[in-house]
């Protein structure tokens, strides 16, 4: 019982708290906050990305990746440091309809490719949200064991609003992995379509994924993403799927003999395959060897990196072109007055954007 003179506690009173310890190392604390802070130089970045450090490839594909001005500047020092050490590899472009099991097959035979000797850098596009803009990236969990393979390297890209959701700077990213040490670079795309060419205009081989029993076999006869590929290879051909598998590869071997003769000289293979049992993986190889010595023979493997060059020159001022548009702030302040004037019918589209042309020009 309290005494008079006693002072009431209640039971949530709180007790004097403890001083915390003093930090046992100022200068380790000091030491990491400072390391925390820097960044490595370009000079840094190109002598670890020569040296195969996959942490500096990586630091440096985000600077490419990256929207920053300052960013930009530096990819862009990094990409002229590497260029002497790239052009070294062999470019294959994978796509296929969603489903048809892209990511497994590109495990299956990264992996084969691994065990050879080769090393591989897989450069995985996911496709980006129109809305959210976000992307899943989640090609990763889907290439358990090759993520997980030394010689191997895989980095996923949002697709963003890029042509066939190839990512902007994919292009610049091979650049960067050839100087890495990485012989063989396959690029994933999103899916199947026209804007495709996108990917085919920065790969030396094109691989078409197909299934069968799924209509695709009617594609066969239709121009379009087939007239681009190199080789067709039907997956899960296994199991009762085997039999369906073998009559899509009579039915589009007659289709790709309706198209024109390449100017590579090379006439497209249709192959079979089973990513997820690894059957016909080594097959898919030797066609890109073969491949490989027929257009190297004809020099059309020089003729056409030079001819994609071209093409990645001209891509590049079309966007620099668009950007710097956008960018203005004349544009910007007049843009939304053109818009308001086509909303209200007051002038049409074309004479708007005939409008703001000139005045970016003027």
């Amino acid at each position: 019982m309290a005494k008079k003179g006693d002072t009431y506690k209640s039971a949530l009173h709180e007790q004097d708290g403890i001083e915390p310890p003093e930090i046992l190392s100022t200068h380790s604390a000091k030491f990491i906050k400072a390391k925390r802070k820097k960044q490595p130089s370009v000079e840094d970045l190109v002598k670890g990305i020569t040296a195969g450090n996959i942490t500096d490839l990586s630091r440096a594909i985000t600077l490419v990746e990256s929207t920053n001005q300052t960013h930009t500047q530096k990819a862009h020092e990094i990409i002229t440091a590497c260029l002497p050490y790239a052009n070294n590899s062999v470019r294959i472009g994978i796509t296929g309809v969603p489903g048809v099991g892209k990511s497994t097959f590109i495990e299956a035979f990264g992996t084969y490719l691994t065990s050879i000797g080769r090393k591989v850098a897989v450069l995985a596009v996911d496709p980006s949200s129109s809305l959210s803009k976000g992307s899943i990236l989640g090609d990763k969990t889907r290439m358990e064991d090759l993520v997980k393979d030394k010689n191997a390297f895989i980095r996923p890209s949002p697709s963003g609003d890029s042509l066939g959701g190839v990512a902007r700077k994919t292009r610049e990213t091979i650049i960067l992995c050839e100087a890495a040490g990485f012989d063989t670079i396959i690029i994933e795309t999103v899916g199947v379509g026209q804007s495709e060419t996108a990917v085919h205009s920065m790969v030396d081989f094109f691989l078409l994924l197909k299934l069968a029993g799924a209509g695709d076999e009617l594609q066969g006869i239709k121009r379009g993403i087939i007239e681009m590929a190199d080789a067709i290879v039907i997956n899960k051909a296994d199991g009762d799927n085997l039999k369906a598998a073998k009559s899509a590869k009579v039915e589009f071997n007659r289709a790709l003999h309706l198209y024109p003769e390449k100017d590579s000289g090379w006439s497209p293979k249709v192959s079979l395959c089973s990513a997820l049992k690894q059957e016909g993986i080594s097959e898919v190889w030797d066609l890109i060897q073969e491949y490989l010595k027929t257009t190297s023979n004809n020099h059309y493997f020089e003729h056409n990196r030079n001819n994609q060059n071209k093409f990645w020159l001209l891509q590049t001022i079309e966007e620099r072109l668009k950007s710097d548009f956008y960018k203005s702030e004349k544009i910007k302040k007049e843009l939304s007055t053109q818009i308001k004037l086509v909303e209200e019918g007051k002038t049409t589209p074309f004479a708007a954007a005939e409008y703001l042309l000139n005045l970016s020009s003027s």
